[in-house]
This record gives structure tokens, C-alpha cells and sequence, in this order.
């Protein structure tokens, strides 16, 4: 019924967590490839870095706080 169509597109939408992580482990592996490679660039590469990793855990936030309205929500 109802019930059980909210916990289905409330695992659905739990997706998004998933891709957040893959995210954020492709920018910090990119991260050190960069620093290996130029060191000197240290600080600019972290910089965008943590830019990017912020993006990254907003969009994964974001999915959870939609999963946790259809659960939750009126």
C-alpha cells in the first residue's frame, strides 16, 4: 500500500548517499596523484579539494534529508 511505496522511494532515494562516497574518494585519490605529481601545488589542489568535497557531501546530504521526509514527513 501507501506504506510500503513511501519505504521503497525512501531506499531509492537513499542512492544518492552512495554516490557522494564514491565522489569524495575519487577527488581525495586525485588529490594525491596531484601532489605527487606537483608538490609545489600543494595548497591550490587542496583548496579546490575541499571545495569539491564540500559539493559532493551536500548533494549526498541532501538525498538522505529527502529519504528521511518520505519516511518521516506528513
Amino acid at each position: 500500500g501507501e506504506d510500503s511505496a513511501r519505504l521503497i522511494g525512501a531506499g531509492c532515494a537513499t542512492v544518492g548517499c552512495a554516490g557522494s562516497g564514491a565522489g569524495i574518494g575519487t577527488l581525495f585519490g586525485s588529490l594525491v596523484i596531484g601532489m605527487a605529481r606537483n608538490p609545489h601545488l600543494e595548497a591550490t589542489l587542496f583548496r579546490y579539494t575541499v571545495v569539491g568535497f564540500a559539493l559532493s557531501e551536500a548533494m549526498g546530504l541532501l538525498s538522505l534529508m529527502v529519504a528521511f521526509l518520505l519516511l518521516f514527513g506528513a
